[in-house]
């Protein structure tokens, strides 16, 4: 049993870490511009907002009450999901684990800011994509995970 507690730990550690440190490094570069896009290639910016809704900045409000119902509803389903990875093992723990740190790094950014910090923007030419963070890069890893281990089964993997 303790050794699924460390697996997790070091995982969610892992992508909670580089989560912060790239949302740190974006937030010290903000502060020395009033607005931050940076072009880091054709198809990819560095683009600073606050995304008070949920994933992909779906679903913001303005009113305190809905927003903290949101993230009341995100911390639950968190622990969900950290139940699900101390019952689960081999890649399914990593799926959960992956879910679980991306999702500690966004619950910090809820409670620290009230908000979300995105910076990533995938575009081709004038279409974009919506901005997303390190933790939401783990947290679709983890899911697109679960799925291919649900089409491919259990037993193969």
């Amino acid at each position: 049993m303790l050794k699924k507690k460390i697996n997790i730990f070091y995982i969610s550690a892992l992508i909670f870490t580089l989560d912060r440190l790239s949302k740190y490094y974006i937030l010290e570069l903000s502060n020395s511009v009033e607005k931050l896009d940076i072009p880091i290639t054709s198809f990819l910016n560095f683009n600073l907002v606050w995304n008070s809704g949920i994933a992909f900045g779906l679903f913001s409000f303005n009113e305190q009450f809905y927003y903290n119902i949101i993230t009341l509803i995100i911390i639950i389903i968190t622990l969900v999901i950290l139940f699900y990875a101390i019952k689960s093992s081999g890649v399914e723990k990593i799926g959960f684990s992956m879910i679980f740190g991306g999702s500690l790094g966004n619950i910090f950014d809820r409670l620290y800011y009230a908000s979300v910090v995105d910076f990533i923007d995938i575009h081709i030419n004038n279409i974009h994509w919506f901005i997303f963070n390190i933790a939401d890069i783990f947290i679709s890893l983890g899911v697109v995970t679960l799925i291919t281990i649900e089409f491919i089964g259990r037993k193969k993997i």
